[in-house]
């Protein structure tokens, strides 16, 4: 690390809530990193149970090599936008890299990041998300993990670096309005509204963890986007990069749809039933080959896809905004 004394290149900020195992790990993972003039500032958003005490171990410098680390509490859990607002706000260097506590950061990270930022001054630098490949075992249809190929349209704070200066002027995330989900990416394109660019760094790599759900677990994840429909309402330019025909959140939505109408229309006109059905069997039979489960997961993939879409549709009632 950096000398205590010296102002650090980078702040990693890290919002965190009872996962204690995964924010050891991703610590570990930052004392390996490529570069060392960097600060370390974790929030435990409202944890009961091992986090307080991993920080107050980093804190007091007892771990090997220590991090130039500070641990901030929040007795109450406000969600990862406030916890966030905390901890760049105390943040001492120009530049303020967030990262996910179910993440683990290749070696280069930082690095990459880095040179991305100073090559282009004031962007906001996004970097490469894949699942942890130690967990690779556990994909399936009943599982969670995230993968960031490219650049937006969600600009997730699993791994992305911003200017302070940016920070500041937008007032970070917007932990009223979006307090649990679409956080990141409202702050982005309320960033790039304000005429930040976006860059990709696709060698700042960092593994997201795999979590086994259960069916139920996973139907739950389906039905919480309703309060990021918002998202469409308040950013415009969000529907032409994001949704199918301008209307439907995910593709499969769009065929979801269209298989509906397949089965009112079934006893009427068969022929165009069949046309409008057989893209959404296709599209289930393919997702089974590719993220698991084969033909016999298509009725939970459905069942999936419908719980998603009323979540949507409840949102776009919700926030006015015609989303599907």
């Amino acid at each position: 690390m950096d000398e205590p004394g010296e102002t650090p290149r980078v702040s990693v900020v890290v919002a965190t809530r009872d996962r204690p195992g995964r924010l050891r790990r991703l610590l570990d993972s930052l004392r390996e990193q490529a570069v060392h003039e960097f600060e370390v500032i974790v929030v435990d958003d409202g944890s009961v149970r091992g986090t307080a005490e991993l920080v107050r171990r980093e804190t007091e410098g007892e771990t090997d090599p220590p991090l130039r680390f500070r641990g901030v509490r929040r007795e109450v859990a406000g969600g990862p936008s406030a916890a966030r607002n905390d901890g760049w706000t105390l943040a001492s260097a120009p530049l303020v890299a967030f990262v996910d506590d179910d993440c683990v950061a290749t070696p280069g990270w930082l690095a990459a990041l880095l040179a991305e930022a100073e090559a282009q001054p004031g962007a906001v630098v996004q970097g490469r998300v894949l699942p942890d490949p130690r967990e690779a075992g556990k994909l399936g249809p009943y599982s969670r993990s995230l993968w960031v190929e490219r650049p937006g349209p969600y600009y997730q704070a699993a791994n992305i670096l911003y200017p302070r200066e940016l920070l500041e002027r937008l007032r970070g995330f917007d932990a009223e309005a979006f307090p649990y989900v679409g956080e990141d990416t409202d702050l982005a394109w309320r960033a790039k509204a304000a005429g930040a660019r976006i860059a990709w760094a696709p060698d700042a790599l960092v593994h997201h963890a795999v979590k086994p759900l259960g069916p139920l677990g996973a139907l739950r994840i389906a039905a919480r986007w309703t309060p990021s429909i918002r998202l469409f309402a308040r950013h415009r330019e969000l529907r032409a990069e994001h949704l199918t025909y301008g209307l439907f959140w995910k593709g499969s939505h769009y065929l979801l749809v269209r298989a509906l109408l397949a089965l009112a229309l079934r006893h009427r006109a068969r022929w165009l039933a069949l046309w409008l059905g057989a893209p959404y069997a296709r599209h289930l039979l393919r997702r089974g080959a590719e993220e698991g489960g084969g033909p016999r997961a298509a009725p939970f993939y459905a069942l999936y896809d419908l719980v998603e879409l009323v979540a949507v549709a409840r949102g776009a009632v919700r926030y006015r905004t015609p989303v599907l």
